[in-house]
């Protein structure tokens, strides 16, 4: 395992997707964002879920996704709802 899943919410299958969706390093992924990487994601996994992007989110930000305040989960709940695959 590299770099990526020394961060909270990246296991091993969340750093290969990274990987694969062109985001190979943790400033890699603070430059993209949860929702370009989290799309970018879909792109090739159509069962990326809102978990996932909450993970994302809070690789960002250094901490377990579950420690996101509620105004960040309702803005990702928002922009997963818009994007998410039918």
């Amino acid at each position: 395992m590299g770099e990526l899943s020394k961060l909270p919410n990246i296991g091993k299958t969340m750093e290969a997707q990274l990987l694969q969706a062109g985001i190979p390093t943790p400033a890699a992924l603070q430059e993209t964002g949860s929702r370009e990487a989290w799309l970018r994601i879909q792109s090739f996994d159509p069962s990326a879920c809102y978990n996932r992007l909450c993970g994302l989110e809070g690789a960002i930000r250094g901490i377990r996704w579950h420690d996101l305040d509620a105004e960040t989960k309702a803005d990702l709940k928002t922009f997963y709802q818009a994007h998410k695959l039918p």
